[in-house]
């Protein structure tokens, strides 16, 4: 990440408790980012799904044979945090959801660790309709459909199985269930979120790394 800022502009910094001193900082509020067709642009990436083991600065090292190479990983996936953006290996999950949710399990009646606590059924984040269409046509066509609802909605809503004939004679078979989803399944669905990312070809890097540079520091 070093070697990174060194291709940044310097500024001249003034400390508040003495305003006669300026100091010569290094400029990091100054931004580069790609353009978003850039990104959307299907011939222009790789879609890829970070391990465990992965860091950016191994991804870059193995796309790119350049490790110093991580901050096009990163920009092109807008995460500006690596820590927090990135997702977490297994060990390093359980331990970020068990001191996040710690003072819940603290409270609780009996004492919980905060992964027990987000782990229990009965602490629920989020409630779900979900609506389940099959068509009888050979295709076996089906459609699913989750919908986030409300505690109250989920208390009342009923569990049916409902079949509508069209005019076709084919028949849609209509299923709705509801669910739920503790902490912890939302603490791991948002971790596992993280995994799929896009890496810019290896063919376009040096053309960028030169806009880059131009941007960022164009004197």
């Amino acid at each position: 990440m070093a070697n990174f800022f060194n291709h940044y502009p310097s500024t001249y910094y003034s400390n508040e408790n003495n305003p006669s001193s300026l100091d010569v900082v290094t400029n990091i509020i100054a931004r580069f980012n790609f353009q978003t067709d850039v990104k959307n642009n299907t011939s222009a990436f790789y879609e890829y799904q970070i391990k465990d083991s992965d860091t950016p600065e191994i991804i870059a090292s193995k796309i790119y044979n350049d490790p110093e190479k991580h901050w096009v990983v990163l920009l092109f996936n807008n995460i500006i945090d690596p820590q927090y953006d990135w997702p977490l290996d297994q060990r390093t999950l359980i331990t970020h959801i068990n001191d996040k949710y710690s003072a819940n399990g603290a409270t609780h009646s009996p004492f919980q660790t905060g992964i027990q606590w987000a782990q229990d059924a009965g602490n629920v984040r989020t409630y779900y309709k979900t609506v389940t269409r099959t068509s009888s046509k050979a295709t076996k066509n089906q459609i699913v459909e989750k919908i986030e609802i409300d505690a109250n909605t989920h208390t009342n809503l009923p569990v049916t199985t409902t079949t509508y004939t069209l005019q076709d004679g084919s028949r849609i078979t209509e299923v709705i269930t509801k669910t739920t989803q503790t902490y912890y399944d939302y603490e791991v669905d948002l971790n596992e979120s993280k995994r799929n990312i896009k890496l810019l070809k290896p063919e376009y890097v040096d053309s960028v790394f030169e806009e880059f540079k131009d941007i960022i520091n164009p004197s």
